[in-house]
């Protein structure tokens, strides 16, 4: 029996296509409900500062569409999805959401994921692009090239992508400031390590508030 969604059109999640190199991936489109848009944007949290933050860290500011937006991307039948897609079962691995809102030059650098983490998918919630490649994530050959990708994906609202780490799962996005609304959702190999990726988290939030954010 298939689930009801609040947010997300699931079969814009089922029609994604995939790739298999240089590492598994997907990218949909329409992931989002047309009636959920415009209330995602009035109930998305107000976050001033950069970097991605847990949903412990901006508890107080969850709220209307966008609880009911995590609590859609955290239904088994999305892991179900993207363990197809992906080729790696993720039903019953834990998950972690994090938040973003607000992007900084120095964001988006090429790199592939630690070790703890097994999948992640982003959900991107950007009424508009300005067409251009910058603050697009694209799926790259290597650690070193920008220019050698095999995908770019534009940050627009209902779009999706979701990739299985690898040591050689590189991505990145080209250097972008200012608002760039996503929210990841990885899976990872424990419940330990969620605790200490919210952990390192909030003491990395705390710092910048101290250094004003570097």
């Amino acid at each position: 029996m298939s689930t009801e969604f609040a947010c997300i059109n699931i079969d814009g999640l089922k029609s994604a296509r995939t790739g298999r190199e240089p590492y598994n991936f997907l990218v949909g489109e329409n992931f989002i409900q047309n009636s959920a848009v415009e209330p995602l944007k009035s109930d998305y949290p107000d976050i001033k500062e950069p970097g991605f933050f847990t949903e412990s860290d901006v508890n107080d500011r969850l709220h209307g569409a966008f609880a009911k937006l995590l609590a859609d991307l955290k239904s088994p039948e999305v892991s179900k999805i993207v363990s197809e897609k992906l080729d790696i079962d993720l039903v019953d691995k834990p998950k972690m959401i994090t938040i973003r809102k607000i992007s900084q030059a120095k964001d988006g650098r090429i790199h592939t994921d630690g070790e703890a983490k097994i999948a992640t998918m982003l959900t991107y919630l950007n009424d508009k692009w300005d067409g251009t490649g910058a603050g697009c994530l694209r799926v790259l050959r290597n650690d070193k090239d920008f220019e050698d990708y095999v995908e770019q994906i534009s940050p627009l609202t209902g779009t999706v992508f979701a990739f299985r780490r690898s040591n050689g799962s590189w991505h990145g996005h080209t250097p972008f400031v200012g608002e760039r609304r996503v929210v990841q959702m990885t899976w990872l190999r424990s419940e330990a390590d969620v605790a200490r990726k919210e952990k390192r988290g909030a003491l990395s939030h705390s710092l910048k508030k101290i250094f004003h954010f570097g």
